[in-house]
């Protein structure tokens, strides 16, 4: 989810909790006002004795209609009367416990301190699922820890992990994601949430929710965008990631995307209360993302009214409205309006309570003492526990990408200097879904501990330090106390700014007076108060703009263009010698002359030269290169810290390129000269000490790539294009070569693969196999292997992906160890989804079974035949959903009605194919259920073969009044016969349902 701007927020109110304490309590031992501990000992729904279904049902029995209404909100209120306390739905814990949407008394998010584990593509680059769970454990027991001092603001229904694919390495969201492939998601996301729900099979210790169903990977329009999902796609690609925590009972809810998946909204798609709910074995407690709710009657335009919208989102199986801040009122008067007008009954209200109550039960909320986590207190959060585990994962999180001539492990006995060098080599960055960092250990001083205090280390950030000048010859000055930036004529008082470059010309202004970077402030100003670059807008974003024989400032935070802000963008010195944002174009800002006191590249050269080896630490700031609503448009490393590199790299060759940041960078200049290049997300406070572990060989490197890392953006299809087969993407369907492909990943020693085998070489197709390969260390360093397997269908009706991960496992191995590795695959696993009859099919066929070190290191190959199916041809004298077809071109997929049904539909002609239709009974006519929303009558023409193909004939849809009614058309055809391929042409605007071929 996002945080509403602080602007529109209003100032939280303040819940209160009684402080009764008695059995009967609720979660942290708190009762609510108004009931006694033996008037609640002796309801049945606080009875332990019973199952908690009837529990359920008896407390659910208790409530009036305005109680239960009430508790559709985010912020449920008390039931006194009950003794029942407030609830509050959704606490961040990404990687580690974050932030609640609670604000301080200024509006700032009430942010935790809590242990930073690293960023969730970290978490997934571990490929080692013990691990993360292990880290979840973690998140849970610290959310305990500060619910158990303010439940009110630290609820503990956490809104992590988010599931969404990382199809797209541009999305500014990639670092909240696990990975490009369904199954390590499933296998990553299933392990951090069994971590924060704990162990005892009927209590939870937190409660995880998956986000964001489903294909949200765009922040461009993200509110009003459509994923384009073809059933194949939608079933194999995007589900199957949500699926598997799900089904193992590892997540309790869902939240629903912002964006629209094939012209319907998620946040009223019947997904929720059908396919997601028959995966799982327990009652889910879905949740709207924030201001979804409104989305529906603001920027989607779908429904008039927001009643209409509120029943929407309750029958489609959504149960809490995240909306409206603490301003539950607005929900209530909704939701009550909709009961009056017959759009809801009690009963889907009742349905939607039940879910929400069930999880309250499970967190021990009506259990004595809170249940058997409700003893957890503050003390658990950043205990030493908790930072050896953190530096552990982000140890393990650490890939090598490349090390030629064995460049890595430096040894300590030979580095009597070395230098560390770059923009983030002495800095911990955060990002939006971050806690507060308890301490931070940098890059530099973890290397810098490492090390016998005898060796020297040489450190250099790398940036130019500026000063700027007017046109009048006064200079800008920034003092130590945060007032505006001015202009002096005093030279000795002016103020250098180190000027650090973030690419897409986006530069940050540090004060040397004050360490503190410039931000945008009040009255429009220009204040150097921030410690970093932080919040919603990120108003530390600036570009110098080279402007006749000086520069211009502009600043480009993120609330450029917002109506309150104007047009004004740049900046000028106000009549009070003040720099303000004040002008709305180049020609009306101050020039400013740009001197440069001291050059960034010349001190890294000067630290490098004759060091014994060269650290340049090099990456994004995760609140400026991309982020939740803001994109990437370029994956290359920014040309500040590319100059650096190669400055550095020019004058020591023994230069290891570290790179730090959220997402693959086409670092291709990097791979073709610099020795070794070690690549981290950022790993939190332990950051420093983890990557000083693999640069001096204290661990060997294992962890692995999650995404296909591009040459060049050029590679990528638009962003927009969610059809991963048909835009050939991700490693399962790309023809372009990688700079690194998908579960890459080297090590300091060397593995073999042999001794391959299977436990049968036929799979009936309710079968299982085993699946073996011995794996022996083979170098001189102890290390860690991830044993992949991948499966490829030599044949098939449908396109096939080149390769699909279906198994790996971490393993540790001695130098001259072997251990054999053996995986389980059932042929079930090998379906996919069969568009001519609506099901998983497992298809008669051969598969190669792939075993290897990385999508692209395959070490051995075997064959198995599997006694599945052979789909037979379509029948086209039956009814046929237009969505089922196999290609297409020129046509989308959108909404049928409101909350049912995909059609296809085109706007001006496109076409679509269905393969080996069976003809052998002949044609000779075609009806088909279609609307037409134009002012014009359109046509459905049939062809075989192509799209140029014989025409047979076709139907004309006349304007049936809107887009959403559909009429039943009938045309004659001429005779076409045998096993064809049938094209249907969608010449002008309509929406095609369905079809049927008559004999």
């Amino acid at each position: 989810m996002r945080s509403v701007p602080p602007a529109s927020f209003s100032r939280r109110r303040l819940f209160s909790l009684a402080a009764g304490v008695a059995a009967g309590s609720g979660v942290g031992g708190t009762l609510a006002r108004g009931a006694s501990a033996e008037q609640l000992a002796t309801t049945g729904f606080r009875d332990t004795a019973l199952p908690l279904d009837s529990r359920v049902e008896d407390l659910l029995a208790r409530l009036d209609l305005d109680e239960k209404v009430a508790l559709l909100h985010q912020y449920q209120p008390a039931i006194p009367r009950l003794g029942i306390a407030e609830f509050k739905t959704g606490t961040e814990a990404l990687h580690g416990l974050a932030w609640s949407n609670d604000r301080t008394a200024n509006g700032a998010v009430v942010t935790a301190t809590a242990t930073v584990f690293p960023q969730a593509i970290g978490l997934a680059s571990t490929w080692d699922p013990e691990l993360v769970e292990r880290v979840g454990e973690a998140v849970g027991t610290e959310a305990r820890g500060y619910n158990s001092q303010a439940p009110h603001i630290w609820g503990l229904q956490l809104w992590a992990p988010t599931v969404n694919l990382l199809r797209d390495p541009r999305w500014g969201r990639n670092e909240e994601g696990y990975s490009e492939d369904p199954h390590l998601t499933g296998v990553i996301s299933t392990a951090y949430g069994r971590g924060i729900q704990g162990d005892d099979p009927e209590r939870l210790r937190a409660a995880p929710v998956l986000k964001h169903y489903l294909a949200n990977n765009n922040e461009i329009h993200r509110h009003t965008t459509s994923a384009t999902l073809p059933p194949r796609v939608k079933h194999e690609y995007y589900e199957a990631a949500f699926e598997p925590a799900l089904s193992a009972g590892a997540a309790t809810g869902l939240m629903s995307a912002y964006n629209l998946v094939n012209g319907r909204p998620m946040t009223v798609h019947p997904d929720f209360d059908g396919v997601v709910r028959s995966w799982a074995p327990r009652p889910l407690f879905n949740v709207t993302d924030a201001g979804g709710p409104n989305n529906l009657t603001g920027s989607q335009h779908y429904y008039a009214t927001q009643p209409e919208a509120d029943a929407a989102i309750l029958k489609a199986g959504l149960d809490s409205f995240t909306v409206d801040d603490t301003d539950s009122g607005k929900t209530i008067n909704a939701v009550k309006t909709a009961l009056e007008r017959g759009l809801l009954t009690e009963t889907d209200v009742d349905r939607a309570v039940r879910h929400i109550l069930s999880v309250r039960f499970r967190l021990g909320e009506f259990d004595p003492h809170g249940g058997p986590y409700g003893r957890i207190d503050k003390r658990v959060v950043d205990s030493p526990d908790h930072r050896a585990l953190a530096r552990r994962a982000a140890t393990a999180a650490t890939v090598l990408l490349k090390n030629d001539r064995s460049a890595l492990p430096l040894r300590r006995d030979r580095v009597r200097r070395i230098a560390v060098i770059g923009q983030l080599a002495d800095t911990l960055y955060t990002d939006w879904y971050s806690g507060n960092l308890p301490y931070a250990v940098t890059p530099l001083d973890g290397i810098t501990a490492a090390l016998d205090p005898e060796t020297t280390v040489t450190s250099t950030e790398g940036v130019d330090r500026i000063v700027l000048k007017a046109p009048d010859g006064r200079r800008v000055t920034a003092g130590t106390d945060e007032h505006p930036l001015r202009i002096t004529t005093d030279t000795d008082t002016a103020t250098r700014f180190d000027v650090f470059g973030w690419g897409e010309e986006i530069v940050t202004l540090r004060a040397v007076s004050n360490g503190k970077y410039v931000s945008f402030g009040s009255e429009r100003t220009l204040v150097n108060d921030a410690d970093q670059p932080h919040g919603w807008y990120v108003r530390e974003q600036f570009k110098l703009i080279a402007d006749g024989g000086g520069h211009v400032l502009q600043y480009a935070g993120n609330d450029v263009g917002e109506s309150w802000f104007g047009d004004a963008k740049y900046v000028v010195v106000d009549e009070d010698g003040r720099l303000r944002v004040g002008a709305s174009s180049p020609s009306g800002a101050t020039t400013f002359t740009r001197e440069v006191v001291r050059s960034g590249n010349d001190e890294a050269v000067e630290a490098a030269e004759g060091a014994d080896a060269a650290i340049v630490v090099a990456g994004s700031m995760p609140f400026i290169n991309g982020r939740e609503s803001d994109d990437r448009r370029d994956m290359n490393l920014a040309p500040t810290q590319q100059a650096v590199l190669e400055r550095v790299h020019g004058v020591n060759p023994n230069t290891v390129l570290v790179l730090q940041n959220s997402y693959p960078t086409t670092i291709t200049w990097a791979q073709d000269n610099v020795a070794a290049i070690l690549w981290t997300t950022h790993a939190g406070a332990e950051t420093g000490n983890a990557l000083a572990d693999v640069l001096f060989g204290e661990a060997n490197p294992a962890g692995r790539l999650t995404q296909t890392w591009p040459r060049s953006a050029e590679d990528l299809a638009d962003i927009l294009d969610y059809d991963i087969i048909r835009a050939e993407r991700t490693y399962q369907y790309s023809t372009a070569t990688p700079l690194y492909p998908f579960g890459h990943g080297l090590s300091y020693t060397t593995f073999d693969y042999t001794a391959p085998r299977l436990s049968t070489p036929v799979l009936p197709a309710d079968g299982t196999v085993r699946v073996s390969v011995t794996v022996t260390n083979t170098g001189r360093h102890a290390g860690e292997e991830v044993v992949q397997l991948y499966t490829h269908q030599r044949w098939s009706r449908d396109p096939q992906p080149h390769k699909r991960l279906r198994a790996f496992r971490r393993i540790r191995l001695e130098t001259g160890e072997s251990r054999t590795v053996t995986f389980k695959l059932r042929a079930t696993e090998l379906a996919h989804w069969d568009v001519t009859r609506e099901k998983w099919v497992v298809e008669a066929t051969t598969h190669d079974l792939l075993l290897g070190a990385s999508s692209a290191d395959i070490r051995q190959r075997l064959f198995l035949r599997v006694l599945g199916e052979t789909i037979p041809p379509r029948n086209p004298y039956r009814e046929t959903a237009a969505v089922n077809f196999d290609d297409y071109s020129g046509v989308t997929l959108t909404e049928r009605g409101e909350q049912h049904g995909t059609v296809v539909t085109a706007s001006g002609g496109g076409w679509i194919r269905f393969r080996d239709v069976d003809l052998a009974g002949g044609t000779s006519a075609i009806t088909a259920l279609a609307a037409n929303g134009s002012a014009h009558s359109s046509r459905v023409s049939v062809r075989l073969d192509g799209p140029d193909g014989r025409e047979l004939g076709g139907v004309t849809v006349p304007v049936t009044g809107d887009e959403h009614t559909y009429r039943r058309v009938r045309s004659a055809l001429a005779d076409g016969r045998g096993r064809r391929d049938l094209y249907l042409l969608l010449e002008g605007t309509l929406g095609l349902a369905t079809f049927r071929i008559e004999r």
